[in-house]
């Protein structure tokens, strides 16, 4: 029996090494930790559970059966995040690159069964060259094995994947179907093809970090949601992630203690909006003063800035909140802002997550290049998103509300449940200027006659009051009340039970 346990110590141990130890010198001298390592940050203390740690590849081609890791390449288990399960799986680079063959596959596979069957979130960290070539289309079986689990799971429990490292060809499909990506900034990066291919293909030289770098895919191409430092910085940031998210699409939104009263009044956010209406102001001072302790989590901060999405609680409960952010292009809706928050707002509706929605927009963005990147279906998206939306809905305008972007963004006409206005709210088919100009054509040559239509229009409907006669509005309320108005919304709106007509799925325009 001893030389059993023994034995058992031994091969966990050998197991544990992965590729050895100087490959796990050369991780860290890359600035980056080891699978374990990375698992050992991010779950709770002593709660990390491994499957299949003695698993090995079965390929002979190519002189692969004189060379064999137990692991293959991939950890794969389960714990606890703050005391909620989750499962995880984390590429080994010392091992074989992290490179993706049958069996390593087929260990993902079953964490993603396993979460999918326990209905708890399930987490990718990515460090891997993608498949390995000595198992040919064996290895591009597993890959597809993979998506169609990150298909099935979707909307069903949260997907997250990290990038901590290479991350090409077929790795990078499936954290392109999970919800949020993050990377680490300098050691990670995702791309279809490397610069060499890049080159030989299209003849240009670019560098890993040009091609698919972390400032590219937060800033370029929105493929990522968030990028950090360093390792244990972007680990710890998704644990505060998950601690807003639910189990699953059947699960409660999760609660915590809440220390700040929601009857407190903020006698600064009366001040908020600058008496000139072309003046800009920060929308996140007004979400920091709106969400318990001013704990916020922003969704693709560095991309379409002109909208602000991200996470909150209110009375210790998540919340979805989307913003227009005035400080970037006046808050206007372009493609990329559209698209940002169309995915969160699905995101939010999926797991029940109710949304709160800032309105400070003047439109959509014109010009040639809008039009021709197809903004009308990407402006679609939003407003379908929000549509189809059945978790509960507060709007609240603080300033413009302009035309079709009035309609998207959660208005009453789309099931908004609770639509709030402060006084500075206008809400018009289009700014005075460009509608007095319009509609009297005739004395454009006048500037006294145009500036008396202006004032004319502007008492007449730039001000929520006309709104609030049609019910469009629920309430005109005072800026400082916008906490507890928006906690005894959202309180009311617990029990709501919205249902669509029955439909295998919708056809969103994508």
């Amino acid at each position: 029996m001893k030389e059993i346990l023994h034995e058992l110590e031994v091969r966990r141990e050998r197991a544990r090494m992965g590729g050895g130890q100087g490959r796990i010198d050369a991780q860290h001298k890359r600035g980056k930790l080891t699978a374990r390592e990375r698992i050992d940050v991010f779950l709770d203390e002593g709660s990390f559970e491994e499957f299949d740690m003695f698993v090995e590849h079965r390929s002979t081609d190519f002189g692969m059966e004189k060379s064999k890791i137990a692991g293959d390449g991939v950890v794969t288990g389960w714990g606890t995040v703050n005391g909620r399960t989750v499962f995880v799986f984390a590429k080994d680079f010392t091992v074989f690159g992290g490179s993706l063959s049958e069996t390593h596959a087929q260990k993902i596979m079953k964490v993603q069964d396993m979460a999918l069957k326990n209905r708890a979130p399930i987490i990718g960290l990515y460090d891997a060259g993608g498949a390995r070539i000595q198992e040919g289309v064996a290895a591009l079986g597993g890959y597809a094995e993979v998506f169609q689990r990150n298909v099935l799971a979707s909307g069903v429990i949260p997907q997250i994947s990290v990038i901590m490292g290479p991350c090409a060809g077929g790795d990078v499909y499936s954290p392109a179907m999970t919800d949020f990506i993050f990377m680490v900034r300098d050691t990670s990066y995702m791309f279809v093809t490397g610069p060499d291919v890049v080159k030989t293909v299209t003849n240009e030289t670019v560098t890993s970090e040009e091609l698919g770098g972390a400032s590219v895919h937060t800033t370029k191409s929105s493929i990522a949601d968030g990028a950090y430092d360093n390792d244990v910085d972007a680990l710890l940031q998704v644990r505060r992630l998950i601690d807003f998210l639910p189990q699953s699409n059947t699960a409660p939104v999760p609660e915590i203690e809440c220390f700040q009263p929601v009857d407190d009044v903020d006698e600064s956010l009366d001040t908020l909006v600058p008496a000139n209406a072309n003046k800009p102001y920060d929308i996140k001072e007004l979400i920091l003063k709106t969400v318990d302790e001013g704990d916020f989590f922003e969704i693709q901060e560095s991309f379409a800035k002109n909208i602000v999405c991200g996470f909150g609680r209110i009375e210790g409960s998540t919340v979805g909140f989307v913003a227009n952010q005035p400080m970037v292009l006046a808050g206007v809706l372009d493609s990329d802002a559209s698209r940002k928050a169309a995915r969160f707002v699905r995101f939010c509706d999926c797991f029940g997550i109710p949304v709160v929605t800032f309105v400070d927009v003047p439109g959509f963005l014109p010009g040639t290049a809008q039009e021709y990147g197809g903004l009308i279906k990407h402006g679609a998206k939003l407003l379908f998103a929000f549509a189809e939306a059945t978790v509960p809905k507060v709007t609240v305008i603080t300033r413009k509300a302009y035309g079709g972007a009035y309609d998207v963004m959660a208005s009453k006409h789309l099931r908004g449940d609770f639509n709030y206005a402060w006084p500075t709210a206008q809400i018009a088919v289009m700014g005075a200027k460009g509608a007095v100009e319009i509609i009297f054509r005739k004395d454009i040559a006048d500037p006294e006659k145009i500036a008396e239509h202006t004032k004319m229009y502007e008492d007449r409907f730039l001000s929520p009051f006309v709104a609030a006669e049609r019910g469009y509005i629920d309430e005109v309320i005072m800026p400082h009340s916008t906490r507890k108005r928006i906690a005894r919304a959202l309180r009311l709106l617990r029990n709501k039970d919205l249902q669509n007509p029955w439909k295998k799925h919708d056809n969103i325009p994508l």
